[in-house]
């Protein structure tokens, strides 16, 4: 009940929004002005992903249409949190209570860019996508900017869906696969094709994360296996206001499924059980691998959230170090992920932003996200359900294979990247032409130029996978062009 209230709340603010445009209210983008950009996301929560995805998106809209040509803000649950983050872009908080914030706060900026991956799903939160309709459809209603940038949709209740057809209708979505594509196109959701925005990330001190896995005991030669696990069972996270009442009088009350504010996870014995369930089969496919083979593992906690898992997983591998996302800072968590030798992971950023380091991995996953990323890779059989009955044999399966494939595995991780940079760099063409559409007076880039010319500066580590995968190609293609 609480999230139709928010959901309806949303949909008459989107309405008013509308009315005030009609009525000549609001900010008007003027040529010679800089274009304000609010980022709409889940950052501020001290998730990697998440964090990571926003970093590169900044970084692309700086490059692609001109640092001194924007104004960007970015959304944040706590400002302290993603303190040292995001360049130059104003922090701004993010109220619990959203829909008002967003009725106040974009009215302020020329345009929206939503910036969560997993945008329209009910998965962990039917509030977070109603706070990505709000967004959308307020900048929208007022013929600002909106764009929902690699965006993944997946199954949404019916109020859901019945609000994106309607509110996102004139917004433009860059999915980050087909998959979203054809939802959101049943959905009459104007789409084009990308991805995911974290492949340009590169740790600025690679040799961070070695330093930290030798602090934490590693020796410095044993193959280190990380291991990324998450709570899957306790999605979606619902708004309660009964539930915080409850909490607020008595302080115990709920306190297991309290996420934050008014929002609550999943709870009761039958959640603590595949839980529990999930981690044991884990923890006995490692062990059994680690009779067989010497590896150092590694448990990485890519949100806080995750927290409890890496520690109770940790304690049934009989000790493993934890690095965990409150402690250490993007840089550090992704490094270290690019140091590991094999990767384990319920986490699809834990697996994105260790492919270019050539990383052999495989997925256990709650969702369709690990398992688009897997087939796109064409790994499809490295891909398996938290809730199979037959985890814990099937999960020490697919780690013999990393082992024994490891080489044939890696030229399939960099032809993948290099695909996505390709993606990820039309992304950011469809971005500067749909500013052109909606701003009266704004120029692009004029003439010819190159794909890579709408990323973000690549690191060398990158720039080298994408001239090795040019020159393979190209060798591809000789002999069937000779005479």
């Amino acid at each position: 009940m609480t999230d139709r209230l928010l959901q309806a709340w949303t949909a008459l603010l989107i309405e008013a929004a509308r009315r005030d445009h009609v009525r000549g209210k609001g900010r008007r983008w003027r040529p010679g002005e800089p274009v304000r950009l609010l980022f709409a996301g889940y950052n501020g929560a001290r998730n990697t992903g998440s964090d990571v995805r926003v970093e590169e998106m900044l970084r692309q809209v700086r490059h692609v249409v001109g640092a001194d040509r924007v104004e960007l803000s970015v959304l944040t649950l706590d400002p302290a949190l993603t303190r040292g983050y995001f360049g130059d872009a104003r922090q701004i908080r993010l109220a619990s209570i959203f829909p008002p914030f967003l009725a106040r706060e974009i009215p302020n900026h020329d345009g929206v860019i939503a910036c969560e991956g997993s945008m329209f799903k009910s998965r962990f939160a039917d509030a977070l996508t109603t706070m990505m309709i709000g967004a959308l459809g307020i900048a929208s209603a007022r013929n600002g900017l909106a764009v929902g940038y690699g965006a993944e949709a997946g199954e949404m209740s019916p109020p859901l869906r019945r609000m994106v057809r309607r509110y996102c209708d004139t917004s433009l979505v860059i999915t980050r696969n087909e998959e979203s594509e054809r939802i959101l196109r049943r959905l009459h959701v104007p789409t084009e094709p990308g991805t995911d925005t974290a492949w340009t990330y590169l740790p600025r001190e690679p040799e961070q994360g070695e330093a930290l896995l030798r602090k934490a005991g590693w020796d410095g030669r044993t193959p280190v296996l990380g291991i990324c696990p998450i709570n899957p069972f306790w999605w979606p996270v619902k708004a309660s206001v009964g539930k915080a009442v409850a909490r607020g009088l008595t302080r115990r009350a709920f306190a297991d499924s309290h996420y934050r504010s008014v929002y609550f996870h999943r709870s009761g014995p039958e959640v603590r059980d595949a839980y529990a369930r999930y981690l044991e089969a884990i923890a006995g496919a490692v062990g059994a691998f680690r009779r067989k083979h010497r590896v150092f593992p590694v448990l990485v906690a890519m949100e806080r959230l995750d927290r409890d898992a890496c520690d109770r997983l940790a304690a049934l591998l009989g000790g493993a170090p934890v690095f965990a996302s409150e402690q250490h800072d993007v840089a550090g968590i992704v490094s270290i992920l690019r140091s590991c030798h094999l990767l384990l992971s319920s986490r699809f950023h834990a697996v994105v932003t260790s492919m270019s380091a050539l990383v052999p991995s495989a997925g256990i996953t709650m969702d369709e996200r690990l398992r688009n990323l897997m087939r796109d890779r064409g790994h499809g059989e490295l891909c398996l359900e938290v809730d199979d009955p037959d985890l814990e044999e099937r999960t020490l399966q697919i780690l013999e294979k990393l082992q024994a494939a490891r080489e044939e595995i890696a030229p399939d991780l960099g032809r993948c990247v290099v695909t996505n940079l390709r993606r990820m760099a039309r992304m950011g063409l469809f971005l500067e032409e749909e500013m052109t559409r909606r701003f009266d007076g704004f120029r692009g880039r004029q003439g010819l130029v190159s794909w890579e010319h709408y990323l973000p500066p690549l690191p060398a580590e990158l720039t080298r996978l994408v001239d090795r995968h040019d020159s393979e190609a190209a060798a591809a293609v000789t002999p069937a062009l000779a005479p």
